[in-house]
């Protein structure tokens, strides 16, 4: 087993378990505590309502490990539905999925997200809605691609000649030799929400203020810099650290999937 393979491991064990195992006084304020650097009690520090800066971390970590989870599984099942059939059918189809497509990859992704996250009330639902509706673009052209490739192989077209349902072809033959490709488009696409996911929080977009999340507590930590940078810098260092386990791992993929 690589090494990404074991490091995405034991991030996601890390980050499923360990906030179970903290003690509650990590996640309640005591203002007497308040901005504390890191020590013994504190690994990490406290930020300025006197709460545990590593368990907000692993909280807002697991939080946003699960928003991307959703967020890619949505944006597969719609890439690989409307992907397939714009590259089987061909013809219409294939041409109203590309002038649609385009539209959506004309603007920058984080800009879309910010234009309709600012139409939309804060929340967890809606935050995984709008990022899929955002991000399902990119995988439906490597499903379009990876469809129109193999449609023209030989055991494919003896399924039509055999009156295989297209349901059945899709789940039998398509998916199976696509697979590669998008595991690897899923990976660094686990990198990409977490990076839009905590940019939107940041800004007051993505999830509510009650909800602990790694860009609301940058936020809060900006205007602190200059007299306690751990409450920012900290949190930074865990989303670049994150980003770069599923960058590593997607890449490792790749190379022997793709």
């Amino acid at each position: 087993m690589s090494k990404g393979t074991l490091s995405f491991i034991f991030v996601i064990v890390l980050v499923l378990l360990a906030p179970e195992f903290l003690p509650q006084s990590y996640f309640q304020s005591h203002l007497s505590q308040a901005l504390q650097m890191p020590s013994l009690l504190h690994p990490l520090g406290t930020e300025g309502h006197g709460k545990d800066i590593l368990g907000l971390i692993l909280k807002g970590l697991r939080l946003s490990l699960l928003i991307s989870f959703l967020v890619v599984s949505f944006c597969l099942t719609l890439g690989v539905t409307f992907g397939f059939l714009a590259g089987y059918f061909g013809g219409w189809t294939d041409k109203t999925f590309i002038f649609i497509a385009d539209i959506f990859q004309a603007f920058p992704g984080i800009l879309l997200a910010i234009a309709f996250a600012a139409f939309i009330p804060p929340s967890f639902f809606n935050l995984v809605l709008l990022l899929s509706f955002v991000g399902w673009v990119s995988y439906a052209r490597v499903v379009r691609a990876q469809t129109i490739e193999l449609k023209s192989k030989e055991y494919i077209q003896a399924t039509k000649a055999m009156g295989l349902s297209l349901p059945k072809t899709l789940f039998h033959h398509f998916i199976p030799n696509m697979a590669g490709p998008l595991i690897v488009q899923a990976s660094f696409g686990m990198a990409g929400v977490i990076l839009v996911e905590s940019t939107l929080s940041f800004l007051g977009l993505g999830l509510p203020a009650n909800v602990a999340s790694l860009g609301k507590l940058i936020d809060s930590g900006v205007n602190l810099l200059l007299v306690a940078p751990h409450v920012a810098l900290f949190p930074g260092a865990m989303i670049m650290i994150i980003v770069l386990i599923f960058n590593f791992l997607g890449e490792r993929l790749r190379k022997r999937l793709v």
